[in-house]
């Protein structure tokens, strides 16, 4: 029954006998999968290339240092949808979608979490899944800056995990929108925010 709950709540089911390995350092991938069919998508499209090609280089060395990486994302309406069928969804689509996809596709041991609003915690299972993985730092990458990866990272500071947003790996409408997003969180929610590609 708890599985069946797991899974209706929109997380990666786990069988019974496969154990999460502990992960103290996680990196959320928010809302990178994304058909980008909203008011204001054609400003961002550009620059969610970019910082999905810097998320793309920064989750080659999560995967080589064995740490979890997880996609936090909207289910854009689709409720009689799961992560997986958006994933086909998007790659099949042309343009700045598809090239999304290309440069951050899921791998065999990547875990994912459809939210139903702006924050990854909200009426999510993400939560219970970084108890058991025993994190202690999120590293927050992915659309939009000033919206879903701030909303998430304020409820990751109030559950009183260390932040990283990696200013190269974020976009926004504007780089005005996504600096100032990003001062808002180094100020506010303490947060490291110096590029990926830097460190």
């Amino acid at each position: 029954m708890a599985a069946r709950a797991h899974r209706r709540a929109g997380a990666t089911p786990v069988a019974n006998n496969e154990e999460l390995a502990p992960s103290r350092r996680v990196l959320l991938l928010v809302d990178f999968i994304n058909p980008l069919q909203f008011v204001g998508a054609e400003a961002l499209a550009p620059w969610a290339l970019e910082a999905a090609r810097a998320t793309a280089a920064l989750k080659k060395r999560f995967d080589a240092a064995g740490e979890r990486v997880i996609y936090v994302n909207d289910n854009f309406g689709q409720w009689r949808s799961d992560f997986r069928t958006l994933v086909a969804h998007c790659r099949h689509q042309r343009g700045t979608s598809a090239g999304l996809v290309r440069q951050l596709p899921p791998g065999k041991g990547d875990l994912m979490v459809l939210k139903p609003r702006h924050s990854g915690f909200h009426a999510t299972p993400l939560e219970l899944l970084l108890q058991q993985l025993g994190a202690r730092k999120l590293v927050i990458a992915g659309l939009a800056t000033d919206y879903c990866v701030m909303c998430t990272a304020m409820d990751a500071y109030v559950r009183g995990y260390d932040l990283w947003v990696p200013s190269d790996c974020t976009a926004a409408e504007s780089p005005e929108q996504r600096d100032q997003a990003l001062g808002w969180m180094r100020q506010a929610l303490k947060a490291d925010i110096r590029p990926a590609g830097g460190r």
